[in-house]
């Protein structure tokens, strides 16, 4: 087979796993294949991510790569930080020369000198900002978003984020298009349990503080202590550097005598046979989600959904009738909102298969792939 020497597009991504912007990376790059265009990848490091790239017939590079992690600014790891900073901008100049790309897609706001990179090698430069945290301290909020001035657009996954980039940097906003995520589910899905003994309940995502799985096993252990039978999924893992919060939150599950309900499913590539097994999905983020990727899996799994009040969530599933929204690190109020799943069964199942139908077409990942290659030809036309 001949070697595709075209001018690619290159897309590079923080991530090496199959979580929500992972995921979506894997689809603007199926989209540009499906268009009929050479599409490379630059990751920090193999993952499952890797195979799925590869199967699209998308080439996969593993440069070096400064990635922002709030461990990199504090003031033990400056050294390190400048180092591996160094490393990176340079071996995305070299990247960039030897490829002669026709498009850069910056892949989250975590990959601060990519923009600069594609700027300086006068190549049209997009950033896609999956992240929206508006009560973060300006000054930190600032400095997150501004490396990507030098990009020449925007694209942001919700208008709530486009408002939390609008609110930081306005000019910013003013390139930015809203482009909402692609989510994809298989073409059938095992129905709601027709009754319920023991509620089974999924948490799906990352393991860690910020996303609230503690919640959960707080809640878990209130049913227990209102006479409801339930069980729960921790689907998922942590960050590399923060095992402290997944020994804390074994622990607390054994302080609460709770731990011979709570199994561990770690990292699932495929989700949905888990969710099928579940009867309800919870989503209890502490902090601000500008797109709730994991909530639509669970409405397109025609399963109710509890999820953390916040903005980012109900833009994401709060015209749907069988998501319920409760108070963000609130336990009470989440065992309160599964004691109501379980009493109102009936109805709620028969809401879950009913959202399936109309998230389906909302969310349709050929819609966004549609999307996303016209936005890339606009991107590259001289």
């Amino acid at each position: 087979m001949t070697a595709d020497t075209r001018p690619p597009h290159l897309l590079v991504h923080p991530g090496w796993e199959l979580f929500g912007s992972d995921r979506m990376l894997l689809e603007t790059a199926r989209a540009l294949r499906e268009a009929g265009e050479r599409v490379v990848v630059a990751l920090p490091t193999p993952g499952p991510l890797v195979s799925h790239l590869q199967a699209e017939g998308v080439e996969v590079l593993l440069p070096p790569t400064f990635v922002l992690r709030k461990s990199s600014l504090h003031p033990r790891n400056w050294l390190r930080s400048i180092r591996d900073a160094i490393r990176g901008f340079v071996a995305s100049i070299v990247i960039i020369r030897r490829l002669r790309p026709q498009t850069l897609y910056v892949s989250t706001i975590v990959l601060p000198l990519w923009p600069l990179a594609g700027r300086l090698m006068g190549v049209p430069t997009v950033t896609h900002v999956h992240e929206a945290e508006p009560n973060a301290p300006r000054a930190v909020t600032i400095a997150l978003y501004a490396p990507h001035l030098a990009s020449h657009r925007l694209i942001v996954n919700s208008d709530f984020t486009w408002r939390t980039v609008a609110g930081a940097i306005p000019a910013l906003a003013r390139r930015a298009t809203v482009i909402p995520n692609g989510v994809g589910s298989p073409d059938a899905v095992a129905k709601p349990r027709a009754r319920i003994d023991r509620l089974r309940i999924a948490y799906v995502g990352r393991i860690s503080h910020r996303k609230g799985p503690d919640v959960v096993v707080d809640a878990l252990a209130l049913l227990g202590d209102a006479g409801v039978d339930a069980e729960l999924d921790l689907i998922g893992t942590v960050f590399e550097g923060n095992e402290a919060y997944d020994r804390a939150l074994r622990d607390r599950a054994d302080d609460l005598a709770v731990a011979d309900r709570v199994r561990h499913r770690g990292f699932q590539s495929d989700v949905w046979p888990l969710l099928a097994e579940a009867d309800v999905l919870v989503v209890p983020s502490r902090l601000d989600e500008s797109f709730g990727n994991t909530a639509v899996e669970g409405i397109l799994a025609a399963r109710p959904v509890i999820a953390s009040d916040i903005a980012g969530l109900r833009e994401a599933v709060g015209v749907y009738e069988s998501a319920t929204f409760v108070t963000a690190a609130d336990a009470p109020a989440l065992a309160a909102a599964l004691t109501r799943v379980v009493e109102d069964w009936p109805e709620r199942s028969r809401q879950a298969v009913a959202d399936r139908e109309s998230a389906r077409e909302r969310f349709a990942p050929a819609q966004y792939r549609r999307t996303i290659a016209e936005f890339f030809r606009a991107l590259a036309r001289p």
